[in-house]
């Protein structure tokens, strides 16, 4: 029998399951929706729409570059502890979506999660068959991906930290080459270890550097130092600033003698230059399903 879209909406509304998975309990149950969604049920899929209510602050930061190395994706891929986050399933399901990003660009979360995925499921709809399978709220958070001369990624801890790098270069050919190849490694690894927020002071915006001044001549004023040489201490605070937020101005994690711009100038050749990196921290700003 033919089974309306408003009748699939309908399931898909009281149990929290995909399109798909609506339509063929329907058919199953020959239009009945309540013999529908004890087929869901007996499934164990109904009970996804209730798992989507829990914390899900663990789970895997993956990184996927194209064979070329010319685009990659950074991906944040989030469930409830650390036990699914290192089945294969889960681990699959992260991978597939870095490689979907980096080859196929979407716009955003909402563009990847109605992109076809397993068996020409929705990603969306492949989340939803995931929880119901592994047990646990299971949430696409967030992805970038770059495209450019050279992208690189690193992946810290197992999947806890990812780093997404793009570099230009002077050459096409200087990306084979072996010590830029090491430069870049140790880049990613300076970014994961040291947290930068810009490549380097150009990048900061001016509202932020009024914020950091003001807030540096309030602690200077309220040390009780004169006026005079306020001016040059608050100088000085943004210069220490800079050094720890600026990715070339930090002090180089592999000798802290020199700083990364040192390390690039003598290492990069001529044309190499960073010209953007993300770094995910897997959960940072999400509550811990332990705390619920």
């Amino acid at each position: 029998m033919a089974i309306s879209p408003k009748s699939v909406q309908e399931l898909r509304e009281k149990t929290g399951v995909g399109m798909m998975e609506c339509k063929r309990a329907l058919e199953e149950a020959g239009g009945d929706m309540e013999e529908a969604v004890k087929i869901l049920r007996k499934k164990g899929i109904a009970t996804a729409a209730k798992k989507s209510a829990r914390a899900a602050s663990d789970g895997l930061v993956g990184a996927f570059i194209a064979p070329e190395g010319k685009a990659g994706s950074l991906v944040e891929v989030n469930c409830e502890t650390d036990f699914v986050a290192k089945t294969e399933d889960f681990q699959s399901l992260v991978s597939g979506l870095c490689r979907m990003v980096a080859e196929k660009a979407p716009a955003g979360v909402d563009a990847l999660l109605a992109e076809a995925f397993e068996g020409g499921h929705s990603v969306k709809d492949t989340l939803v068959a995931k929880v119901a399978k592994l047990g646990e709220n299971i949430q696409l958070r967030r992805f970038e991906r770059f495209q450019g001369d050279l992208v690189a990624s690193y992946i810290h801890a197992g999947g806890k930290i990812g780093v997404l790098m793009e570099i230009g270069l002077g050459s096409p050919a200087a990306g084979g080459s072996e010590d830029v190849k090491g430069l870049v490694k140790d880049l990613c690894m300076q970014v994961a270890a040291s947290a930068p927020r810009f490549v380097n002071r150009q990048e900061v915006s001016e509202d932020v550097l009024q914020g950091e001044r003001e807030i540096y001549r309030a602690q200077v004023i309220a040390a009780g130092k004169p006026e005079a040489i306020a001016d040059k201490i608050v100088d000085g605070k943004m210069n220490k600033f800079f050094e720890e937020t600026c990715l070339v101005e930090q002090p180089f994690v592999r000798d802290t003698a020199q700083r990364v711009q040192d390390t690039i100038k003598a290492r990069g050749g001529q044309g190499f230059t960073v010209k953007r990196f993300a770094r995910f921290v897997l959960g940072e700003g999400l509550k811990s399903a332990a705390a619920e």
